[in-house]
């Protein structure tokens, strides 16, 4: 008998929800630290891991060591940003206006390095991966010139990050309440007494008697 299988998927998705749930909420508490984690933990990943694949990928010389220099600068500046929150700098006017430049920097950078890839390289890409860097690229002279301005960069990030944040959180709750009932309808099946029919046997048909044939009367000829 197949036992019904547990899929508990759906328990890690809640509890991500709630992680997702409660950073955005922080976001409006905690206001610049959470910024700066957010923003530092994001480019120092993005900087680890692209490393391996991409020096495994790019077939150009001058393409790799491109790269290998904006995941450098990008990793000094998410530790930068890592440090500032550790060491409680996070709301002082200094780091806050250079959070602005920082990031710039970061988002043109990417997004230069991809169209020099794309135009002088000859490497190419999906349309999704065009427009993302695109976006990119477009965003950088904003906040360079916001920053500029004196706007409070990590104020209208705290509110973007935190729409992603519940947005995030309430899909996969949702995602998580279907793997739920999943798992309730599997776990009443396995509680359920399934009775096996079964089939009645077939009789054997008796051997009939086979006829005995008829004596004919002999007829003597004299």
């Amino acid at each position: 008998m197949n036992k019904p299988k547990f899929g508990y998927g759906w328990a890690v998705k809640w509890i991500l929800a709630a992680i997702l749930i409660a950073a955005g909420i922080l976001m409006l508490l905690l206001g610049n630290e959470i910024v700066f984690a957010v923003s530092g933990i994001t480019i120092v990943f993005f900087s680890i891991f692209r490393v391996v694949p991409l020096m495994k990928t790019l077939k150009a010389e001058a393409l790799r060591t491109i790269n290998l220099f904006e995941i450098f600068f990008d990793f000094v500046i998410g530790g930068l940003m890592l440090f500032v929150v550790f060491s409680g700098n996070a709301n002082d006017a200094f780091w806050g206006g250079l959070y602005g430049y920082m990031l710039a920097f970061v988002l043109f950078a990417r997004g230069l390095v991809f169209f020099a890839s794309s135009f002088y390289f000859k490497e190419k890409s999906e349309s999704l991966k065009f427009w993302a860097h695109y976006v990119f690229a477009s965003l950088a002279p904003a906040i360079l010139v916001m920053t500029i301005m004196g706007t409070n960069i990590q104020k209208a990030l705290s509110l973007i990050v935190m729409l992603i944040a519940i947005g995030g959180g309430v899909y996969l709750g949702w995602d998580g309440f279907g793997g739920y009932r999943k798992y309730r309808e599997s776990s009443k099946a396995l509680n359920e007494d399934k009775k096996e029919t079964k089939k009645p046997a077939v009789e054997k048909e008796l051997p009939k008697p086979v006829p005995e044939e008829e004596k004919k009367e002999e007829t003597y000829v004299n």
